[in-house]
C-alpha cells in the first residue's frame, strides 16, 4: 500500500486526520503542496471533463464545461462531443459563435450561410470549423466516427439551449408550415414530437455525390480551416501554431496550439485583451497564474482537463511529464496577441531592470541575447 503524503513543508502544515481522497490529491500535487511562491486568492482555473455531466443520446454523447462548472469562465465555454459512424448532431444554430477542433476520426460538416452559400466538407483530426452566430449547420460522423471540442464565445453558453430544426417545426402551427412550404398540412403528419439533438443515420454517401445532388448550389469552404496540414513553428522545447483572422479570415476567435517536449515550457506571458481557454489533449502540465496584488496559484493538468486564464494575468505552461504534451488555447478575439516577460525586460533599458530586480549576470546577459534576437543584432 502506497504511503499517503502529508501537506507538510518544514515547520508548516500538518497531517490530515479526517477523510481524504488520495487519487484526487495525487492528480493535483501543486494544490495539495503549493509552491512557496503561491499566495492569496486566485479562483479555481481548472475543471476536468471527467467531472462534467455526460448527456447520453441515441448513438452519441455530449458534455460541457461552462461558467456553471467553473465560475471563472466569463468569455468562453467548451463542449466535448462524440458522434460514431453516421450519427448526426441535429440541424441547428446558436446565438454564439461555434469554433470547433476535431480530436479524433473524420467528420462531415454542413452549413448554409446568409448569402445562400452551401458548405459540405469532410474534416479530420486537427482540422477546424467555424459557425457564426445565427448560421445553421449540422455535424455527422463518417466511417470511423469522430470526437471534437466546440468552443463558444460566452461562458454562460449551454449546448442544451440551441435552436433545433425539430423544435422550430414543432412550435409553428401546421397551417403556417403548410403555407410556408406550399404543401398540404398532411405533409407534416410524421413530424417528431420531441427534439432529436443527436441521432443515428447511415454513413452518408461520398462527398462529391452529396454535392452533385444539390445541383447548381453555390459552394464555399471559407468556414473550415485544415490546420492538420499546417506546419507548426518550432521553438526550443516544442512548437506552436497560431490560427486567427490572419490565416482563417472568417474567425472571430483566435487559437494557439502548443506542443511541448518533456521538460519544455511556454514562457511567462499574458494576453492583454482576451481571456484564454485551455483544453489539454495529451501529457501532463502545470501552470502558475499571477494576479495583482500579490496573488498566485499553481494548477496541474492532464489530458481532458480544461484550464482558464483571465485576460492580463501572467502565466506559463510547463510539461512536467515524460511524454509530449499538447494543449489548445482559444481566445475571445480574432487576433492572437501576447506580451512576453522576456521580451518586455529585454527591450527595457538595462539600468531600469537592474534597479528594479537588483540582479546582474547571468540574467542581464540572457536579456541581452533575447534583445539581439528580437532586433536581429
Amino acid at each position: 500500500m502506497t504511503e499517503l503524503k502529508e501537506p507538510i513543508r518544514g515547520s508548516k502544515g500538518a497531517t490530515i486526520v479526517g477523510p481524504r481522497n488520495p487519487a484526487v490529491e495525487a492528480q493535483n500535487p501543486d494544490l495539495f503542496m503549493p509552491p512557496e511562491s503561491d499566495h492569496g486568492g486566485i479562483p479555481n482555473l481548472k475543471f476536468p471533463f471527467s467531472m462534467a455531466h455526460m448527456r447520453l443520446e441515441d448513438g452519441g454523447w455530449a458534455r460541457e464545461v461552462t461558467q456553471r462548472e467553473m465560475g471563472a469562465l466569463k468569455e468562453l465555454a467548451i463542449v466535448d462531443m462524440r458522434l460514431p459512424p453516421g450519427v448526426v448532431r441535429e440541424l441547428h444554430w446558436h446565438k454564439e459563435t461555434e469554433w470547433a477542433y476535431v480530436l479524433q476520426g473524420k467528420v462531415r460538416f454542413y452549413l448554409v450561410d446568409h448569402d445562400r452559400n452551401t458548405l459540405i466538407e469532410d474534416l479530420e483530426a486537427g482540422d477546424l470549423w467555424l459557425a457564426p452566430p445565427g448560421i445553421p449547420h449540422a455535424i455527422q460522423g463518417l466511417e470511423e466516427g469522430t470526437e471534437f471540442v466546440l468552443v463558444f464565445n460566452d461562458g454562460n453558453f449551454s449546448e442544451n439551449e440551441t435552436f433545433l430544426v425539430t423544435e422550430l417545426f414543432a412550435h409553428n402551427p401546421t397551417e403556417v408550415l403548410s403555407r410556408n412550404f406550399g404543401v398540404p398540412k398532411e405533409a407534416f403528419n410524421g413530424l417528431p414530437d420531441h427534439e432529436k439533438y443527436i441521432f443515428r443515420l447511415p454513413v452518408p454517401p461520398p462527398l462529391e455525390e452529396v454535392r452533385r445532388a444539390l445541383g447548381n448550389a453555390s459552394f464555399t469552404d471559407k468556414y473550415v480551416f485544415r490546420a492538420s496540414q499546417v506546419q507548426p513553428t518550432r521553438y526550443p522545447g516544442g512548437a506552436g501554431t497560431v490560427v486567427d483572422s490572419s490565416n482563417f479570415k472568417v474567425t472571430n476567435l483566435a487559437a494557439l496550439f502548443i506542443d511541448l517536449e518533456p521538460g519544455g515550457m511556454r514562457e511567462i506571458h499574458w494576453h492583454p485583451e482576451a481571456d484564454e481557454l485551455q483544453y489539454y489533449i495529451s501529457g501532463k502540465a502545470r501552470m502558475t497564474v499571477f494576479d495583482a496584488v500579490n496573488n498566485a496559484r499553481t494548477f496541474d493538468f492532464a489530458a481532458g482537463d480544461v484550464g482558464y486564464v483571465p485576460k492580463t494575468l501572467a502565466h506559463y505552461i510547463e510539461n512536467i511529464g515524460d511524454e509530449p504534451m499538447r494543449v489548445l488555447n482559444i481566445f475571445h478575439k480574432p487576433e492572437y496577441r501576447d506580451v512576453s516577460l522576456n521580451n518586455w525586460l529585454a527591450l527595457t533599458p538595462r539600468h531600469l531592470v537592474q534597479g528594479h530586480l537588483d540582479v546582474g549576470d547571468p540574467l542581464m546577459s540572457s536579456l541581452r541575447a533575447t534583445r539581439q534576437t528580437i532586433t536581429k543584432g
